[in-house]
């Protein structure tokens, strides 16, 4: 019967009920396009990290994170490489030589860190190959190719197919030098990457940088293997699984090598939870004063319902129940146009190009893909019935505190 009667309470007036109804279902979508926005900046950051830096598992000598000597490689890379790849749970994996050194050319020099890669694998784990914007990848065959960021060529005035020579230690400490031809210029859409990576072949860095003993010529070596996972999940258990099979190298996954990232990651549900509670602070004012002036607008109803036996708590429950209704049916409209306007973002994404110098000093990308799962729909639909029961109380206690001799004669 209370139902009843609050159902047809909140329809008297449906000026005043469209309102509240507006009012939550927009605070709801602009809920759920904030969480999806910012979630989408976040995941992109973490997965442009994992693909473009880190991966989601590496592998070195022990000693090379210590100084980055390149000295301390990795013996029989490429069986190494085909053992990792034989797990199942990999998607792709890639082996580096990696040094530091100095890239000049006639207009000038600058420290860059040199990565020498194996062209397909390489592009099977970071698809740097759809990085590239000019020129071309890797051309099966052609020694001494490097490829630089566009940025990089325009701060040292360099095109197409110009001549760089490289300037690096050997492991003997030893100085020494290669000349290499610009084959293609990417852009990664990070400002600190673009301005400090360059890559080779990594056999033409090996032969410079790598001086074997004369009885053996074999450069089959690596200072770095990167792996990808078909699933994210399984991080800790292949990273497992690889220490006990190389119980002699370091073993390292993507938060051992960038806590940043894991804050990030582990952060995700914190800064969803503060939104949510600013957002819903915002919506209870508007809930209980519009609650409010429908209370005052029924005095003398209200009265006259004390007056003929309608007891203090079903009042108080009746209001309470009204807020609840007009919750539910608002909420309903602003999850349903939230999932929609995720829906049709999610493959688009929203430019951000207009914002794209800032964006690229973050290592952020100038598209963003909102992205929303079935839990945090549940959180704000949890979130926007307990806002309800908060803002219903004042005005239900409001309306109990009625003497109903006074009310009824209320004008």
């Amino acid at each position: 019967m209370l139902f009843k009667i609050s159902w047809r309470n909140i329809w008297r007036s449906r000026t005043r009920s469209a309102v509240v109804i507006s009012s939550i279902a927009v605070g709801v979508w602009a809920l759920s396009f904030v969480l999806s926005f910012s979630n989408g900046l976040i995941y992109t950051f973490i997965q442009n990290a994992i693909r473009d830096q880190y991966s989601h598992i590496q592998i070195h000598h022990p000693k090379f994170p210590e100084d980055k000597n390149n000295k301390h490689y990795i013996e029989n890379a490429d069986s190494i490489l085909s053992s990792i790849k034989q797990i199942p749970e990999i998607e792709a994996a890639t082996s580096r030589v990696i040094t530091t050194g100095m890239l000049s050319t006639s207009h000038g020099a600058r420290g860059v860190q040199v990565m020498g890669v194996r062209a397909k694998s390489e592009s099977s784990v970071t698809k740097f190959n759809q990085k590239i914007v000019e020129g071309s990848y890797f051309i099966a065959g052609k020694k001494n190719q490097i490829i630089i960021s566009r940025r990089l060529a325009e701060k040292l005035k360099v095109k197409l197919r110009s001549r760089m020579v490289l300037t690096f230690q050997d492991t003997k400490g030893e100085i020494t030098a290669a000349a290499f031809r610009i084959g293609g210029l990417y852009s990664s859409g990070n400002m600190i990457i673009d301005e400090s990576l360059v890559y080779v072949n990594d056999k033409d860095l090996a032969k410079s940088i790598i001086i074997v003993e004369s009885n053996n010529n074999n450069l089959d070596v690596a200072h770095e293997f990167a792996i990808y996972l078909k699933d994210s999940d399984n991080t800790a258990l292949i990273k497992d699984k690889l220490k006990k099979q190389y119980p002699e190298l370091l073993i390292e996954d993507y938060y051992d090598l960038s806590p940043d990232v894991e804050l990030y990651e582990t952060q995700i549900n914190t800064s969803n939870s503060i939104i949510i509670i600013i957002f819903m602070l915002a919506l209870i004012f508007g809930i209980i004063n519009t609650m409010l002036m429908a209370v005052l607008e029924r005095y003398r109803e209200l009265g006259m319902l004390m007056a003929i036996g309608m007891n203090k708590a079903k009042i108080f429950f009746m209001i309470v129940l009204e807020t609840f209704l007009l919750s539910a049916v608002a909420a309903p409209i602003g999850l349903g146009i939230g999932i929609l306007t995720v829906y049709l973002l999610q493959d688009k994404g929203i430019d951000l190009s207009a914002f794209s110098k800032g964006l690229e000093r973050f290592g952020m990308e100038t598209t963003i893909y909102p992205a929303m799962d079935i839990e945090l729909y549940v959180q704000i639909s949890i979130a926007v019935f307990i806002t309800a029961l908060l803002a219903s109380i004042y005005p239900a206690r409001k309306a109990v505190k009625l003497q109903p001799v006074e009310a009824l004669h209320k004008i």
